[in-house]
């Protein structure tokens, strides 16, 4: 007999350790003709700790892999972690800081070293955070982006692509970390909106002693490096000085005035300086007009001997002051105004990211991109949700080159060796980079030196999905799992890693990673609005798993995924569907006490009572719903069906159906009850094991399921169209109609919930009349009447409610005073009435929607909902009492 209440602490970490023990996980182990399904993890950084992104992203694939695994399927869940070069390297610097060591004193290999021994130790701890989630992944299978096999990878796939001209080194602009001194990636840049300055400046006109030309700038500091000032082609105000000189002021150089319609005649002068080494928009302006670059700042963002003498030297700050200073002594300073823009920080480095002119290495995206977007259109690999593919073609279609090189020491270094003359080696190791050196140069005793950079952290996590596989080595699981099934992932990274392994498993394979590509939304907080540090409304996964349970947590996420919609995550939310687990688990209890046990043999479409063909053909219905559902990934829609299936049809109507049964004399009628309940117990344990597996292996396990070993090993629920019986479906459809009907009004009327009342049918058929007839107890119970009579018209003090063709008259004169009511109704109106006026009247306030935030917007929306509901309802059950004579 199961406890009287479920334990979720003491329930997750056995069924955990079970699953594991019988290798449940594993994959492989299906007949050679079982179909194959794949997925792989997006590896979580080795520095991670478990969010809500990772959780909801977690349990989405679990909840897939749970579901084909049942099915039959061969599922290989693919684990992992990625090295996270600069995340990885902090943490590492940042103890030796702590020890007063520093990474250059140790020597790169010893430093390396050191981070591999962290982690040994301390990293991954993500992996077991996962675990507490229920992730069944393959961990035998698990990678690392820097374990041997996917080194020779990425070494393989750089040598490659640099021979096929694909990978190369270029000068361009990169996000450069002035802090930890190296490019980043765009997804590690932060956009923050602060409180600045714009600078309008005079910049004079060459030949025109009394004429000058006005830019506005957030960073006078970059005019050092100005090379022309731009105008609009269509701007009347300065077409008379495209093709004219400007003289830069403090440095005194000649800047031509060029047109261009990156110049937006509404901003600012609608003048703009050009500064093509320290702004990306300015680098492209540069590119089309063919503009010098001159970089005025070293790596530490510190002036450097491309500006005049009196600014060389000076941190970027403190130049801008100087420079602010010296353009006002000038008088060329027309004015300074507030201006709030947006500033790049380094995420981790929490300074400001600086646009710097620097050698790197780059992958040519745009010719890698071309198969990338064809495989899309042609339908080789789809979004779901479908809008996501013009998020993804309009950035494919805009790509620039890939910037590959990091300034760091963890990571893959880059196997490029370089001659005394500049020379460049690429090849998989120092021999064979030898033997070209030898070719080209004609000698043994040429010196080489290896490039100290390493890859960016997405060039490895970009062949993902066959390098986990064991290529380059051509291995069983690739030629079985490759392509993948579907990538699980937020739209946050459809650039940096779906885009990226779309580009090179087509270059690599000939052929996309997967067929789908399943986005889901962005978990936020109850109001509305991103969880972040600063707003201080993070919401910690593993804090709702120790207060709810895994399985409440893994429901709320999954309920409330709607394709397309972001997730307000509210804890009531999780309280709730932990109410959920304690509903199932109470009604296995009540199985358990009246012997309801399942029989082998059992046959659900041999049943005879309508109860129970009912159930049948329900239970039915749901597989088959919830099964279309998780196919097309609406996640949400398959969660809220066995949800209403589970606690609505099964606990609330069909249990309390069968307990007069169960209690009678008929031994024939509740051996069929008995049967077909543990049977329609069995089957919403299947549909819910992918959702809340642990409360379904542990009520499995301790019930005597008849089929062998563990629930998630067990076979989908085959839906069998013998089951359904639409007769018997209408009759008990029928009594739950009006038993909701006569409960709303008790409810709507305030009528006690003890009390019972007279009930008259009135213009039943004779379907009806017998329906009734055969259900008169088990209604009668549920809708608490004290007596139910057929009658030709409603007796006085009678409120009616119409349940398909018939009349139902409930006599409450007696109940409730019925005058009260009219004035409880009217005055619950009337309050509704003036909290929706209040709301219509912000929600009509233009400024109101133009200065409130989106979630403040939202909210009110919701509440007006909410409210116009509730008022609906009381006028309903007002208009039904001014009936009542």
């Amino acid at each position: 007999m199961l406890d009287k209440t479920y334990r979720p602490a003491e329930v997750e970490a056995t069924q955990y350790a079970r699953w594991e023990e019988a290798n449940a996980f594993a994959s492989g182990k299906r007949a050679n003709d079982a179909p194959p399904y794949c997925i792989v993890i997006p590896p979580p950084n080795v520095t991670g700790i478990l969010h809500m992104g990772h959780a909801l992203n977690s349990t989405l694939q679990d909840i897939l892999v749970r579901f084909k695994r049942m099915q039959g399927y061969d599922v290989l869940w693919q684990p992992g972690m990625d090295h996270a070069g600069i995340a990885t390297q902090m943490v590492v610097e940042r103890q030796l800081e702590e020890a007063g060591e520093h990474r250059r004193d140790l020597g790169r290999d010893a430093f390396v070293e050191r981070v591999w021994a962290w982690k040994e130790q301390s990293g991954g701890n993500i992996i077991n955070q996962l675990k507490r989630m229920g992730a069944s992944c393959d961990w035998s299978r698990e990678r690392f982006t820097m374990d041997e096999g996917l080194s020779a990878a990425v070494l393989k796939v750089f040598v490659d692509l640099y021979r096929d001209g694909l990978i190369y080194k270029d000068k361009r602009l990169v996000n450069w970390d002035c802090k930890f001194q190296t490019a980043i990636s765009d997804l590690e840049v932060e956009q923050r909106e602060v409180e600045g300055h714009l600078w309008h400046i005079r910049y004079p006109i060459e030949g025109a002693p009394d004429r000058f030309i006005t830019v506005a700038t957030t960073r006078p500091e970059t005019m050092l490096g100005d090379t022309a000032v731009a105008v609009h082609p269509e701007d009347d105000r300065y077409r008379d000085l495209i093709g004219k000189h400007a003289i830069l002021p403090l440095v005194d150089r000649r800047l031509p005035i060029i047109a261009d319609e990156y110049a937006d005649p509404e901003q600012g002068s609608g003048a703009v300086k050009i500064t093509p080494a320290h702004d990306f928009n300015d680098f492209d302006v540069g590119e089309r007009h063919d503009l010098e670059r001159i970089n005025i700042f070293d790596a530490h963002a510190v002036i450097n001997d491309n500006a005049p003498p009196a600014y060389r030297g000076l941190e970027r700050f403190d130049a801008r002051k100087k420079i602010v200073a010296d353009l006002e002594a000038q008088g060329l300073m027309v004015k300074i105004e507030p201006h709030r823009h947006v500033i790049p920080y380094g995420d981790r480095s929490e300074t400001v990211i600086e646009p710097w002119l620097t050698d790197q290495w780059y992958v040519d995206a745009k010719t890698l991109a071309e198969q990338a977007i064809a495989k899309v259109k042609s339908g080789d690999t789809r979004f779901v949700p479908k809008n996501w593919e013009k998020t993804y073609f309009e950035w494919m279609n805009n790509i620039q080159p890939w910037c590959i090189s990091r300034q760091l020491w963890w990571g893959h270094q880059i196997p490029a060796w370089y001659g005394p003359d500049g020379e460049i080696f690429v090849a998989t190791d120092e021999n064979d980079a030898r033997a070209a050196a030898h070719k080209y140069y004609g000698q043994n005793d040429v010196e080489l030196t290896r490039d100290p950079d390493v890859l960016d952290t997405w060039f490895s996590s970009a062949l993902w999905p066959f390098s986990t596989l064991g290529w380059p080595d051509t291995t069983p699981e690739v030629e079985r799992y490759y392509p993948n099934s579907v990538l699980v992932t937020a739209f946050d990274i459809i650039f940096f890693w779906v885009a990226r392994m779309m580009m090179m498993s087509l270059y690599v394979m000939k052929e996309v990673p997967f067929a789908d590509v399943y986005i889901h939304a962005i978990v936020r907080d109850e109001k509305g609005q991103k969880m972040s540090k600063s707003k201080g409304n993070m919401v910690d996964p593993l804090d709702l798993v120790e207060k709810y349970g895994a399985d409440a947590l893994r429901f709320t996420l999954a309920a409330m995924a709607a394709q397309g919609r972001d997730i307000k995550l509210a804890e009531s939310r999780v309280e709730g569907y932990r109410n959920f687990a304690t509903k199932l688990w109470n009604a296995t209890r009540f199985c358990e006490m009246n012997g309801c046990a399942v029989i082998p043999e059992f046959d659900p479409a041999s049943c005879e009572h309508p109860v129970n063909r009912w159930i049948v053909a329900a239970a039915g219905r749901t597989a088959a719903e919830v099964t279309v559902a998780l196919d097309g990934y609406r996640f949400n829609e398959a969660a809220g069906t066995i949800y209403q299936f589970t606690w609505g049809t099964f606990c609330d109507w069909y249990l309390e159906f069968i307990k007069p049964i169960l209690a009678g004399d008929d031994e024939g009628a509740q051996a069929e009850a008995r049967a077909t309940a543990a049977w329609t117990h069995h089957i919403i344990l299947k549909l819910l094991q992918p959702f809340m597996p642990f409360i379904c292996e542990e009520i499995w396990s301790r019930t005597g399921a008849t089929e062998s070993g563990l629930i998630m090993l067990a076979a989908w629920p085959a839906v069998e169209e013998s089951w359904q019986d639409p007769a018997s479906s209408d009759e008990m459809e029928w009594a739950i109609r009006l038993v909701s009907q006569v409960r709303a009004v008790r409810s709507e009327m305030n009528v006690p919930p003890g009390a019972q009342i007279p009930m008259h049918l009135i213009g039943a058929s004779d379907v009806t009349r017998a329906r009734l007839e055969k259900h008169r107890d088990v209604v009668a119970r549920l809708a608490r009447f004290e007596s139910i009579e057929l009658a030709d018209s409603a007796p006085t003090g009678s409120v009616q409610v119409v349940v398909d063709e018939a009349t139902v008259a409930l006599q409450l004169a007696d109940v409730i005073d019925i005058a009260q009511e009219r004035e409880r109704l009217t005055r619950e109106i009337d309050k509704i009435t003036g909290e929706i006026a209040k709301i219509d009247g912000k929600l009509g306030n233009e400024k109101f929607i133009a200065k409130a935030p989106e979630h403040v917007v939202e909210e009110q929306r919701e509440r007006r909902a909410d409210a116009e509901a509730t008022r609906a309802k009381l006028t309903q059950a007002l208009e039904r009492l001014q009936s009542v004579s």
